[in-house]
């Protein structure tokens, strides 16, 4: 069993920044990739940004140059840098977690959800 623990959001103005954290632990054979994904009211979610195992990294266009992902393979954590917020970026910001099994299978870990919320 996995559990994943969030930390960060909260409310900041314009043109601030934030930082989240998500850590796994429990039974890991490995790790396929680490990401984290939004939704705002009204919205589906989206992929905010996503770091795979060998260092490849993929983001939304919106946040390209403000957002940087990172993971510390050693702790099994994943992080997000999010600078120069903007009101379009107030969303849940969920943890996932792509683990691959001992037997070769693929499963998706979720968080329960950190709120950001960028308003002056």
């Amino acid at each position: 069993q996995v559990q994943l623990v969030e930390s960060g959001g909260g409310l900041v103005q314009p043109g601030g920044s934030l930082r989240l954290s998500c850590a796994a632990s429990g039974i890991i054979y490995s790790i396929n990739s680490m990401g984290w994904y939004r939704q705002a009211p009204g919205k589906q979610r989206e992929l905010v940004a996503v770091i795979m195992s060998i260092g490849y990294t993929n983001y939304k266009d919106s946040v390209k140059g403000r957002f940087t992902i990172s993971r510390d393979n050693a702790k099994n954590t994943v992080n997000l840098e999010m600078n120069s917020l903007k009101p379009e970026d107030t969303a849940v910001y969920y943890c996932n977690v792509n683990v691959r099994t001992g037997l070769g299978r693929l499963i998706d870990y979720w968080g329960q959800g950190n709120q950001v919320t960028v308003s002056s």
